[in-house]
Order: C-alpha cells, then structure tokens, then sequence
C-alpha cells in the first residue's frame, strides 16, 4: 500500500514557476514509477509527466515539454514536479501517482494522491 500527499500548489502569475511536491508512504516508494497527471474543470484527467523507479526514465506530455521538469528522490520518498514558465491552460488540480509501470496511462496508476490546485492568472 502507498499513500500519496501533493503539495505546492497556488495561485502564479503567467510565466511564473511552481514546484509540487508528492510525499510517499510505504518502504516500497522506491520500486514505484511515479507521475503527475492534472484535471481542469470540465475535462478528461490528461498525463503530465512521470518517472522511472530508478529515475533513468523521463516522460513528457507535448504540451509541457521544455517547460516542466520530473524528478525524485527515492531516500526521500519524494517525486518533484518543477513547473516553468506557467500559462494559464496549465490551471488544474495536478495528481501524483504511482504505478508497477511507469505511469503513462491512467490505467497504469496503482494509487493516487488527493491533488492540489494550480492557479495560473493571465
């Protein structure tokens, strides 16, 4: 069993930076591959980003390429989520998951965290 707790969220102004945190319970953080998926009002839950158990393996939606980074730091139980030069359409309730797959799909995450909202202001 993993539990899984967001922080970091808020309101930014457009082009501002965020980073979320994902705080794991459990000694088996560590062979978990980790993600962030996010959900606006009124649409689908989309993938983010995610990360490899060993942390050797990055994934990026095209829409966030360039601008968010995923980390982790497994003597932590931690996976960041550096967000960059924020734009409104990133506004969403962002979710850290964990997954036996790197989670890619929603079908691929195990557990979830409770979300925290990112506000991005125009």
């Amino acid at each position: 069993q993993v539990q899984l707790v967001e922080s970091g969220g808020g309101l930014v102004q457009t082009g501002g930076s965020l980073r979320l945190s994902c705080a794991a319970s459990g000694r088996t953080f560590s062979t978990y591959g980790m993600g962030w998926f996010r959900q606006a009002p009124g649409k689908e839950r989309e993938f983010v980003a995610a990360i490899s158990w060993s942390g050797g393996s990055l994934y990026y939606a095209d829409s966030v390429k360039g601008r968010f980074t995923i980390s982790r730091d497994n003597a932590k139980n931690t996976v960041y989520l550096q967000m960059n030069s924020l734009k409104p359409e990133d506004t969403a309730v962002y979710y850290c998951a964990a997954g036996q797959m790197t989670p890619r799909k929603l079908e691929d995450c195990d557990y979830w965290g409770q979300g925290t909202q990112v506000t991005v202001s125009s």
